[in-house]
């Protein structure tokens, strides 16, 4: 559609970003004063008659937005607010104006809008949005006549496409990875803790008294060999108290069928295998 319709004689490569302050005083006021524009790739059409979803094939330039010069008209006979209803819808202004400056000169004004399919104040809001620029002089506004509608004679309009949807749709799966990698590392550090304490539910004590030993579960085998063996030795106490037998394994005395054995000395009682 670009290439067919603009001008033949644009170079290759040729790019339209124009600034704001160089759409007002390089194609607007030349539009308003009926001079050539330095490139004419701006069409004049009313925007007004069509739902910008058909504008795009009404311009001569542009990918993602399209340029135009409109009239607008009057909303009452009496009145100075346009009327931007549309064939299925309506322009709403949104936001404040911007003034536009060519250094210290106040020389034109821009006024951001959003369409609207449906009928105010039921509307339902689009992603379609326009930039409207418009002069500030006085000399360039049309003079009322009699049973007239306009209100101006020139505006120009930047219209384009809102993209936030495609945006909001990468960031939801760029958050679904990061959730992903998060569920990974969650579950190798719960099989680490889990292999962790398994391999310190595995190690045996280290330095434990006989007796304790013997009350463990996984001992239960040494304390029934204790038993089959019926041997015997005295236990003395560390506070000198005689000790008789274990109910459960007998005199304790010596082991020598598992190579332990006992003896006492000032009381005290030694172990060793």
């Amino acid at each position: 559609m670009d290439a067919k319709r603009c001008s033949s004689s644009l170079p290759p490569g040729f790019r339209f970003h124009p600034t704001d302050e160089e759409l007002i005083i390089h194609y607007l006021k030349n539009q308003a004063m009926s001079r050539p524009c330095p490139v004419s790739i701006i069409p004049e059409v009313d925007i007004y008659k069509f739902d910008p979803w058909q504008l795009p094939d009404k311009a001569e330039f542009g990918e993602k937005e399209w340029y135009f010069f409109t009239p607008r008209d009057r909303k009452y006979p009496n009145g100075i607010r346009p009327n931007r209803a549309t064939l299925s819808g309506y322009w709403k202004a949104t936001g404040t104006d911007k003034a536009i400056y060519s250094g210290a000169k106040y020389v034109g004004i821009k006024k951001a809008l959003v369409f609207y399919k449906g009928r105010p104040p039921k509307g339902s809001k689009t992603d379609w949005i326009m930039h409207e620029y418009r002069l500030t002089e006085a000399k360039h506004q049309p003079i009322k006549q009699n049973g007239s509608m306009r209100l101006d004679d020139w505006v120009l309009c930047r219209i384009y496409k809102k993209r936030h949807v495609v945006r909001a749709e990468e960031r939801t799966e760029e958050l679904s990875s990061q959730q992903e990698q998060v569920s990974m590392i969650g579950g190798a550090n719960d099989v680490t803790i889990t292999s962790n304490q398994n391999q310190q539910e595995m190690k045996f004590p280290r330095t434990q008294s006989l007796s304790y030993l013997l009350d463990l579960d996984y001992l239960g085998p040494i304390a029934h060999l204790l038993n089959d063996n019926n041997s015997s030795f005295d236990i003395q106490t560390s506070m000198g108290i005689n000790a008789g037998f274990d109910p459960h394994v007998g005199p304790l005395s010596s082991y020598p069928n598992i190579g332990l054995s006992c003896h006492q000395t000032n009381g005290n009682q030694s172990y060793y295998k």
